[in-house]
C-alpha cells in the first residue's frame, strides 16, 4: 500500500503542475524569440509571453497570475465594476490559499487609482516582476476590456513613475529590453523551466549559495553538518530554475536529464532546521518527490504565505550550488 500512496502522490504533485513545455527544435539565436513565447500585438492572458520583454541579464523573474487564481475561485470575468464585498473576499481567498509573488503593483494605492482612474489591482490579468544589474522592472497586463487611457491618464502618480503604457497590448511596463537586445526568451534553455498552468513561478538564474538556502542564523556548524552529511561539492552546476505553483502544489524544474537530481532530493531531505531563523520546513512539507527524466522536484506548501517567502528569500536546498564558503562567525567585538 505505502508503495501505491508514493506512486500516487508522485503523479499528483509532478503532474498537477502541469508537464514541462516542448523544447524548441532550434536553438535560437541570442536575441531570436520561439513563437510560443513571442509577445503579440495585442492584448494576451499568457503570462509567460511577457518574458519576451525581460532583459536577458535579469537575474531574478516572478511571475504571478492573477486571472489563472480567479478562474480557479470560480470568478473568471472579476473586475473592477464588481461588488466590493466579492473583490474583498476573492482577495482574502488569494491569501489564505494561493501563493502569490507579488501583492500586485496597484494595490498599496488602490482607492486613489479606482476614484481618480477607474480601475484597480482587479483588472491586472498578471504582472511580472523582475531585477537585474540595471535594477528591477515590471510588465504589468490589464484586462482586454478596460479602457486604456484611464492607464495613460494615471501615469502623472508618483507610483507609477518611470512607465511605459503598451496600449495596444494592454501592457503596463518598466525597465524592459529595448528593441532587438537579447531577452530572457530567447534562452534556450527556458522551454524546459517554463509551466503553461503556473499560477505563480520564480525563475532565477545561477544556483544559491548553500550559505543563503541556509538562512540568515545558520552557523559555521550547521554547514560543517551539511557538507559531512552530503557534499554539495558532487552536484553539477546549475544555469537556472523555476519554482512554480498551481492549485496548492509545487513544482521546480532544473532542465531535462539532470544526472544530479537524485542528490538534490537527498540534500533537500536532510537540510538542517534553523529554529531561529525562518527555512526551507517553514514553507514546505517533508515530502520531496523526484523526476529525473524530466527535471522536475514535486513539493507540497506548508502556507501559501510562507511558501511565497521562502522561495523569495531562495532559501531552496534543491538549488544550491556545487562550492561551499566559509561561514564567518561572530567575533564578539
Amino acid at each position: 500500500m505505502r508503495i501505491l500512496l508514493g506512486a500516487a502522490l508522485t503523479a499528483v504533485v509532478l503532474s498537477g503542475c502541469g508537464a514541462p513545455a516542448a523544447p524548441v527544435t532550434a536553438e535560437p539565436s541570442p536575441t531570436e524569440i520561439p513563437s510560443q513565447l513571442a509577445l503579440p500585438a495585442h492584448p494576451t492572458g499568457q503570462v509567460w509571453r511577457a518574458l519576451a520583454l525581460v532583459p536577458a541579464d535579469a537575474e531574478v523573474v516572478t511571475l504571478t497570475d492573477f486571472d489563472t487564481i480567479r478562474a480557479r475561485f470560480g470568478v473568471p470575468e472579476m473586475t473592477s465594476d464588481d461588488l466590493m464585498a466579492d473583490r474583498s473576499a476573492f482577495w482574502e481567498r488569494v491569501r489564505s490559499d494561493a501563493v502569490v509573488l507579488t501583492d500586485g503593483l496597484l494595490a498599496a494605492d488602490h482607492s486613489r487609482f479606482w476614484l481618480d482612474h477607474g480601475f484597480t489591482e482587479d483588472d491586472v490579468d498578471w504582472e511580472v516582476r523582475f531585477t537585474g544589474p540595471e535594477g528591477a522592472g515590471y510588465v504589468v497586463a490589464f484586462r482586454p476590456g478596460l479602457p486604456m487611457a484611464r492607464v495613460e491618464g494615471a501615469l502623472v502618480e508618483k507610483a507609477l513613475a518611470g512607465v511605459t503604457v503598451m496600449a495596444d497590448q494592454h501592457l503596463l511596463v518598466k525597465g524592459v529590453a529595448r528593441e532587438g537586445d537579447a531577452v530572457w526568451a530567447s534562452d534556450p534553455a527556458l522551454p524546459d523551466l517554463t509551466d503553461s498552468g503556473a499560477e505563480s513561478a520564480y525563475l532565477r538564474r545561477g544556483c544559491v549559495p548553500v550559505r543563503t538556502a541556509l538562512g540568515e542564523d545558520a552557523t559555521a556548524e550547521d554547514q560543517a553538518t551539511l557538507v559531512g552529511e552530503l557534499d554539495p561539492r558532487n552536484l553539477g552546476d546549475l544555469p537556472a530554475f523555476s519554482v512554480s505553483f498551481a492549485d496548492g502544489l509545487a513544482t521546480a524544474r532544473f532542465g531535462a536529464e539532470r544526472a544530479d537530481l537524485v542528490e538534490r532530493v537527498a540534500i533537500t531531505r536532510a537540510w538542517p532546521v534553523i529554529r531561529s531563523a525562518p527555512g526551507f520546513t517553514d514553507g514546505f512539507r517533508p515530502e520531496v518527490l523526484d523526476d529525473p527524466s524530466t527535471g522536475r522536484i514535486g513539493l507540497r506548501p506548508k502556507a501559501p504565505y510562507a511558501a511565497a517567502a521562502v522561495t523569495l528569500d531562495d532559501l531552496l536546498p534543491f538549488a544550491i550550488c556545487n562550492s561551499v564558503e566559509p561561514v564567518e562567525e561572530p567575533t564578539g567585538l
